[in-house]
């Protein structure tokens, strides 16, 4: 079993506890979020696009590639949130519905530091429009994956 199909095991086994917490206790929410799901997703990343990892804390970017310092964010909602700008971004979406991760945004992001922060110093993005920004990007400045991944749209959404 690859790390990748390891990983995706496993969250769907969290997901699984996380719906039962969710029926036990109605009216809350146990997401998965947080330093557990960001640490798997660079896993994933790092497996999929051949990503150097940086060390635990690294400012800025989660690994490098190619000379690119990226940063790398899953999410399983609608939105992410970016602390600094980074040489390069990728952001990947989790569906709970086949387990399955998708590239939504793989570029270069100099446009974001024209975005207004958050209050909390954040720059926070849809994932519909990370989705109309990548759409711009050539291939030669994506970071090339070392197998098929699928591509995330607006009309995917986690229930």
């Amino acid at each position: 079993m690859s790390n990748i199909e390891f990983i995706k095991q496993k969250l769907g086994e969290l997901q699984s506890i996380v719906n039962e917490l969710e029926n036990r206790f109605p009216g809350r929410r146990f997401t998965l979020d947080g330093h557990l799901f960001g640490s798997l997703g660079e896993e994933i990343a790092a497996e999929l696009y051949n990503i150097e990892l940086a060390p635990v804390g690294t400012k800025t970017y989660d690994g490098t590639k190619d000379g690119k310092e990226i940063q790398i964010k899953i999410t399983q909602g609608s939105s992410v949130n970016i602390n600094d700008v980074p040489n390069h971004l990728l952001v990947l979406f989790w569906s709970k519905q086949d387990g399955d991760v998708y590239e939504v945004y793989n570029g270069p992001c100099e446009w974001l530091q024209d975005c207004k922060k958050t209050n909390n110093r954040w720059y926070t993005r849809t994932l519909t429009s990370l989705y109309k920004e990548n759409v711009k990007i050539s291939d030669d400045k994506r970071l090339a994956a070392n197998r098929d991944i699928k591509k995330w749209h607006p009309s995917m959404k986690n229930r």
